[in-house]
């Protein structure tokens, strides 16, 4: 797959099947490369999906003189889709910064935003969410990668399944491996994280919106998610009582997949 410059950087891209393009991204890491299998079941089969890995993660470059906001992640994804000639796009943003992302693309570029879909989203950084990002930064660099991959692993999923895959979520090959020895680029993302506000803003998107409330989110909580539906005009709220930060298990995931192939097909 491509990388190409955009945007004033290398970026590295995949763009899989054919279809109503749908732009996917997530939170600290990439579902480009031998992560095809995070994304919904079957929507590679119906959809041409679009995804890219963010500045300094895997094979995408970066320009440390430029301050890392939202923003500027914004205008790496909106520069994707320009270069790639498309317009009217779902965006599906999950599990974090994406999500954050989506929310810029649809305020700055309405003519790219088809619809949108935040799940792990904020609009606005409270003290709990900053001391818990910063707390995220200060274990990776003082503690080290390992550390702070089990940190977060506690906190993204429910006890039920961290029990049951708990060798599978930890280690080198576990879960956010692609800040593995990358501390500097996961503080970046952070950086973008914690200075990231658009509650102010949100009554300009105009596009069909559907936030997921996950119920046992402890990260992104609903405190967090609430004043996203309630800025957007028109916006759908859906609130899961038992999913966490991230959505896991067969249940879910089957839930997840027809959830957004419904939001998709009607929209």
């Amino acid at each position: 797959m491509p990388v190409d410059v955009v945007n004033g950087h290398e970026l590295y891209y995949e763009v899989l099947g054919r279809g109503d393009p749908v732009l996917c991204m997530g939170g600290w890491g990439t579902f480009c490369h031998e992560n095809h299998g995070h994304l919904a079941r079957g929507l590679v089969d119906r959809h041409q999906v679009i995804l890219f890995d963010y500045r300094g993660i895997r094979d995408s470059g970066d320009d440390l003189s430029q301050p890392s906001t939202m923003a500027l992640h914004a205008s790496d994804a909106i520069g994707l889709l320009d270069h790639l000639g498309l317009r009217n796009v779902h965006l599906v943003g999950l599990v974090g910064m994406g999500a954050c992302i989506c929310q810029e693309i649809a305020i700055r570029r309405p003519d790219l935003a088809r619809s949108m879909l935040n799940m792990g989203a904020w609009c606005e950084v409270d003290e709990y969410l900053r001391d818990q990002l910063e707390m995220f930064r200060w274990l990776h660099r003082d503690l080290g990668f390992l550390a702070f991959q089990k940190a977060v692993t506690l906190l993204s999923f429910d006890a039920e399944y961290y029990n049951a895959n708990k060798d599978r979520l930890l280690g080198p090959d576990g879960g956010w491996k692609e800040l593995n020895g990358h501390y500097a680029a996961h503080a970046r993302l952070i950086d973008a994280c914690v200075g990231f506000e658009s509650k102010s803003r949100l009554g300009e998107i105009r596009c069909p919106s559907l936030i997921v409330h996950a119920g046992r989110d402890v990260v992104t909580t609903p405190r967090h998610t609430r004043p996203i539906e309630q800025g957007i005009p028109g916006a759908h709220g859906l609130l899961w009582e038992d999913v966490a930060h991230v959505v896991a298990g067969r249940e879910q995931k089957i839930r997840f997949a027809n959830t957004l192939f419904d939001w998709l097909a009607a929209n």
